[in-house]
């Protein structure tokens, strides 16, 4: 957590503005160990190993990574689901759990080699758990050539390219914000070959409102009101809500997902490879139509409103949002379309709407559970909103292209081969 969202939080602690557990909510119970722990453990393993504040900008990607590799180290041997990208089959008998673990091993030291020591303990741990034998060491053949056939897929795919994003001073475009005034640093996450997708620009929507419009005045209204850092209308229950938001243990809710309803370790697999696969996939089409259409962010549209020709906007030169601006354009949503991916995916995955999450929020500490998709995704809509840092369009349409992203991807990928 950064200093400044620390402070917010702690602050809002002190006024009683957050309470802990929120109505409804429940935390996450105590995980057994089963087979399919390896999925998991190893899923936590990559956080910790690219990034343990968890803000790398290249985190989600190697998420993909690694839980792609499992997942095809998985069903190559025990079938059930079409692997990704591969025909490869292991000897009868390869133990899946061994070639889950050793194909997540391998990616992480192929591309942090100074974390091998490390990883080779966490490896040794997981391979502790299956009996030595000729089923072990056929998982363990099978893992790297899993990890291989993944990290040969994504040579040069363009993950952490520069890509040059020159800023702009006109009206409606997007310039570095206040306080630290970064540059798009990410902006190759929109230039990053996509793993399920063809192309990004096939879901890339139409443009945001024009500044001189009355559905941009609603939006800059909204946001100038509810999003403040002070002087705001939220509630303190909306407060809590921006900041919920604003970091949520995705994987962990996975996780704790697979282990109530009892998985096994391909139906694990499959859970974090479809999830993680196409949340970067939304993440990549966020991020093409933030290259695309270039809008400024809310701190600056309000302050320089003057400058917009919309008679119905009102510059606030002083505003500041409740949490800080993050270093790229406002439309796409990158939280609201990633979001609607993963809802969208875990619908089709679990065949109803109800999608049964615990999911803590790293920023506040508190847990909520939602049942449904939909109460999710009002949340995070919401959350951008009274952050300050999107409008509601980039929200709604954000959350709206990520279920599109995960509708045709599911199409064609992670298929049940028993249907």
């Amino acid at each position: 957590m950064s200093r400044r969202r620390a402070a917010i939080v702690a602050t809002l602690l002190l006024m009683g503005g957050l309470t802990g557990q929120p109505a409804g909510a429940e935390a996450a119970p105590p995980q057994p160990e089963t087979a399919s722990s390896v999925i998991t453990t190893w899923a936590r393993r990559v956080s910790e190993t690219v990034s343990p504040d968890g803000r790398a900008s290249d985190t989600p990607v190697w998420r993909t990574y690694v839980s792609l590799a499992m997942y095809n180290a998985v069903v190559g041997i025990e079938g059930r689901y079409a692997p990704y990208r591969w025909r490869a089959r292991a000897p009868h008998g390869a133990s899946a759990e061994a070639a889950a673990a050793t194909a997540a091993y391998e990616v992480l030291r192929t591309g942090f080699p100074q974390s091998g020591p490390a990883l080779r303990t966490a490896w040794k741990a997981s391979l502790a758990r299956v009996p030595d034998g000729p089923a072990e060491q056929a998982g363990v053949a099978f893992g790297k050539r899993a990890a291989q056939h993944i990290m040969a897929l994504r040579t040069e795919d363009g993950r952490g390219a520069f890509v040059p994003f020159p800023p702009s001073t006109a009206p409606g475009l997007w310039r570095p914000t206040p306080p630290d005034h970064e540059g798009f640093t990410t902006a190759w996450i929109g230039r990053l070959r996509p793993f399920l997708l063809d192309k990004p620009s096939r879901f890339r929507p139409g443009p945001p409102p024009e500044p001189a419009s009355a559905p941009y005045a609603r939006d800059l209204a909204e946001v100038q009101a509810y999003g403040g850092k002070v002087g705001s209308r939220r509630s303190a229950r909306q407060t809590e809500t921006a900041l919920f938001a604003d970091r949520m243990d995705i994987q962990q809710a996975l996780a704790d997902h697979a282990t109530r309803h009892a998985f096994d370790l391909a139906e694990t697999a499959r859970l974090y490879a479809a999830a993680n696969t196409v949340m970067m996939d939304a993440r990549i089409v966020a991020w093409d139509a933030k290259l695309h259409y270039a809008s400024w962010r809310p701190i600056t549209a309000i302050r320089e409103a003057h400058t917009d020709g919309n008679p119905a906007t009102q510059p606030d030169p002083a505003w500041e949002p409740l949490l800080p601006t993050p270093a790229h354009p406002d439309y796409l949503s990158g939280h609201a379309t990633w979001a609607g991916a993963l809802m969208r995916t875990l619908e089709v995955l679990f065949d109803s709407s109800r999608v049964d999450l615990n999911i803590k929020s790293v920023t506040t500490g508190t847990t909520r559970h939602y049942a449904n998709s939909a109460d999710f995704l009002r949340d995070v809509v919401d959350a951008r909103v009274w952050s300050g840092i999107h409008t509601r369009t980039a929200d709604v349409v954000g959350s709206t292209t990520g279920k599109r992203v995960a509708e045709w991807a599911l199409r064609w990928n992670f298929l049940d081969t028993h249907k």
